[in-house]
């Protein structure tokens, strides 16, 4: 099968042939249709630093994607060659503490898709069943192949309750968008957005947010004050991975508020914690999907009109993925897509 393999320790992926996998007892094998491309993958792509200490060479990358059930191991009896699935990209054990006790995305020993085994810019993928998702087929594919991403902005929007609430946003990458359109679908008051990319500044004014802002030419106060805003907001949620955002939060919340971070901070990171004690703000850290909760929330959002069309801003083949990259390296997009039907 062709698959876009990490078979060095430099920029870039190579596209080859490499052994069809077959799926064991307890596995489903699906035909990818479409896959998107992850900031991760933009790690692993460039070979940073982080790249350089997590990822083992060769490997078939990537973890977004939609496809159909291709063949099942013989203790699959709830899919069938032929259904519309995407799937979750944490592997867990299944028996330590949280596993047990259903808290599976706090699982100790995760395994990542297209990260600690082969993933899914490829052909075929197998996943564990235990990892299927059955996919509503009146959902476009390109919104199916951003469950991983939706799940994580899902994740993070649903952690507090947002109805009637005013809420920041730092970061408009594509989760921060998806984020935005989450919260105001839920029932939010004001939706706040920042980023220094005038593009995404752009989508996200698109995605009907109360302020879209550059945080380098206008100030949150000023925001709050325009939106007669005298509290500060009462739902943070940090998507960016900058201090900087982190810091925009802190400062502007609301006593009482809460504060979901997702985006990945420096170990450098400091912060006002006297203000956090003493504004009692509530912090927690977002890692992935609740399995499978937040798959189950997101695609009865979708089907009762939430819509992140516009989070997807670029598609092509497979055959093209350089041109993939150089858009998210370049953060004149939102999510880029690959089709794989034409093989």
């Amino acid at each position: 099968m062709k698959a876009l393999v990490k078979t060095r320790a430099q920029v870039g992926l190579e596209l080859k042939e490499i052994p069809t996998p077959e799926p064991g007892p307890d596995d489903v094998r699906i035909h990818i249709m479409k896959s998107s491309i992850c900031g991760t993958d933009l790690h692993i792509y460039d070979w940073d630093d982080w790249a350089s200490h997590n990822i083992n060479i060769p490997l078939t990358i990537g973890h977004e994607y939609v496809g159909i059930v291709d063949k099942v191991g013989s203790n699959v009896h709830d899919y069938s060659p032929g259904d519309l699935v995407s799937g979750e990209g944490h592997i867990v054990c299944g028996r330590c503490r949280n596993c047990l006790a259903g808290r599976r995305h706090l699982c100790r020993d995760t395994l990542g898709v297209g990260i600690n085994r082969p993933g899914a810019f490829a052909e075929y993928l197998i996943i564990p069943v235990a990892n299927v998702w059955p996919c509503d087929s009146k959902i476009p594919l390109e919104i199916l192949t951003c469950f991983d991403p939706l799940g994580n902005a899902t994740h993070a929007s649903l952690s507090f309750n947002v109805i009637g609430e005013d809420v920041l946003i730092t970061g408009a990458g594509p989760i921060g968008l998806m984020a935005a359109s989450i919260v105001r679908h839920i029932g939010a008051r004001h939706v706040v957005i920042t980023d220094p990319n005038p593009y995404r500044l752009t989508l996200a004014k698109n995605m009907g947010v109360s302020m879209a802002i550059n945080p380098q030419e206008q100030t949150l106060t000023d925001i709050m004050n325009h939106l007669a805003m005298k509290e500060g907001f009462d739902v943070g949620l940090e998507m960016s991975g900058s201090p900087k955002a982190l810091h925009s939060i802190i400062k502007n919340m609301s006593h009482g508020g809460k504060i979901a971070l997702l985006g990945l901070l420096p170990d450098t990171t400091t912060t006002a914690w006297n203000k956090v004690i003493f504004h009692g703000l509530t912090i927690k850290g977002i890692y992935g999907r609740e399995m499978f909760e937040t798959w189950y929330k997101m695609t009865t959002m979708l089907q009762s009109g939430l819509d992140i069309s516009k989070v997807v801003t670029h598609q092509m083949s497979y055959k093209d993925y350089g041109d993939g990259f150089d858009l998210m390296r370049s953060g004149q997009c939102g999510k880029v897509v690959l089709d794989w039907r034409e093989i």
